[in-house]
């Protein structure tokens, strides 16, 4: 029977027990603070207030129903996930727990779809954080301002934050959390005090709503909802008691936004009527919560609301670059990324040049975008996040094959359930989720054939080149492909 030590007991790679190159701060982030993180990567006000409008008027009054679904299949998915952080102890979050179930030049691939995946999502972000931002300025004091200035400054503040240490990145993540969910539980409790515009009903429920012909499209924006609820395990060095820790923040945040989106998407189907709220949705799709909140609660709060949405946006980049700073940091340390990579400060215990390393990154990608006269949102957001979304749904499908296989070679005491059933089940889900994605990329980017095409096929090309990579380096450096997420201790 393996034996899973404290998160303190086990050392780093490389280094002693006493001195040597400081490491990630060890034993510091509760359930709690890895909650902030990953929900915080989600963004729901800008999901709610961005994308539940476009899932109401495609879907009708069934929309809420989505999420729930989106929601157990993602449960589904975490039985088998976290099971496995009991056993595999490496730091690299999905690559090493699909290295150890599918071999190395698969985990490789996924290595590489992962660094391409996180830093998409938090890159593309930086285009709808000028966007927001220019919403807010015009809306509350009819000013247009440019959108370039905007992301350089987010580009500096995450950075910044992403520098210092994680416990205090974890208590920006908790303030800003708090903040943008409680202006949709207000907007949610205006609505359900004035018993909604006709009464409160649960038509968002019945059979028939739920499979109305928009439900594919619904379900498809509804996965994407939960992008990077997985990331709980790459936080795996920082946390207490990370075999309880883990799963405990993995259940929890997909519990949250599951239950969550699904509530205020309700909520805001009250508030307007379920005979009138697709109708309200196509004609103000981008204005749909902000009405709304205006009705129920007052136009302070829709002031309020735009604000909240931009601190939301930072919330989402601060936590996905916190989870790419630590991709990069363990990659170095396999010896796959440079070693620089690999230094962390010797007083905030952050990987800083791994995030210096994905700051300029974002920088080159922002630049290149303003001097070709992109959009910030039609074409910086949503053609560089959605190889990014594609890329960690096929992770999430492929640690979801990784697990059976990994539990009929190692030695274990969990249950069928666990180790193979909900596996099995959240793999065929997965792939069905992922097929509703690819096959409705264009509610995700706007563009046209040749655009799209090209955004889907990013993901398979860069997990065949980690593969190429894995078995290159098998011939070439046989050392460092037989350490490729090897457990801390080998």
């Amino acid at each position: 029977m393996p034996v899973t030590p404290k998160s303190s007991e086990i050392p780093r790679r490389g280094t002693g027990p006493a001195a040597g190159p400081p490491t990630l701060r060890r034993a510091t982030l509760g359930t709690s603070d890895i909650v902030f993180f990953v929900v915080s990567a989600a963004a729901p006000l800008t999901v709610m207030a961005g994308v539940a409008p476009l899932a109401i008027m495609l879907g009708g009054v069934g929309a809420p129903a989505g999420y729930l679904m989106a929601g157990i299949t993602l449960a589904v998915f975490a039985v088998g996930f976290t099971a496995m952080t009991r056993y595999v102890r490496h730091g690299g979050g999905f690559y090493a727990y699909i290295t150890r179930g599918l071999g190395r030049p698969v985990g490789m691939g996924a290595a590489l779809l992962a660094l391409i995946g996180y830093n998409g999502m938090e890159i593309g972000v930086y285009g709808l954080l000028a966007s927001a931002t220019q919403d807010t300025v015009t809306s509350l004091w009819g000013a247009d301002i440019p959108w370039l200035p905007v992301s350089l400054a987010g580009l500096l503040l995450v950075w910044y934050l992403g520098h210092r240490s994680i416990d205090f990145g974890a208590k920006v993540l908790g303030v800003l959390l708090l903040a943008e969910t409680g202006i949709l539980v207000l907007l949610a409790g205006g609505v359900l005090l004035e018993g909604g515009a006709h009464g409160l009903s649960a038509d968002a429920f019945t059979p028939g709503n739920i499979a109305g012909p928009g439900m594919v499209a619904v379900l498809a924006m509804a996965f994407a909802a939960f992008t990077g609820f997985e990331s709980t395990a790459i936080y795996r060095r920082e946390a207490r008691d990370p075999a309880r820790t883990i799963p405990r923040a993995t259940y929890t945040a997909v519990a949250f936004l599951g239950l969550f989106y699904a509530f205020i998407v309700w909520t805001v189907i009250q508030a307007y009527g379920s005979d009138q709220v697709v109708q309200a949705a196509t004609d103000d799709t981008g204005g749909l919560f902000f009405t709304a909140i205006t009705t129920y609660v007052g136009s302070w709060a829709a002031d309020l609301m735009h604000v909240l949405i931009v601190s939301s946006v930072i919330a989402s980049l601060l936590a996905f670059h916190n989870a790419i700073n630590r991709y990069g940091l363990s990659l170095a340390e396999e010896g796959v990324l440079p070693a620089a990579l690999g230094r962390v400060h010797p007083r905030h215990r952050s990987p800083h040049v791994a995030g210096a390393a994905q700051t300029a990154l974002g920088l080159v990608v922002v630049l290149g975008f303003a001097l070709a006269g992109a959009d910030p949102y039609t074409e910086l957001l949503l053609w560089v996040n959605t190889p990014g979304m594609i890329g960690l749904m096929a992770l999430q499908l492929l640690a979801a094959v990784a697990v059976p296989f990994f539990f009929r070679r190692a030695g274990h005491t969990e249950n069928i359930w666990r180790t193979t059933v909900a596996p099995a089940v959240a793999a065929v889900l997965l792939a069905v989720a992922l097929w509703l994605v690819a096959t409705n990329v264009e509610l995700f980017t706007g563009a046209g054939t040749g655009v799209n095409i090209t955004l889907v096929a990013i993901v398979p090309a860069v997990f065949l080149a980690g593969v190429a990579l894995a078995l290159r380096l098998r011939r070439s450096r046989p050392r460092l492909y037989a350490g490729f997420a090897a457990e801390p201790n080998e």
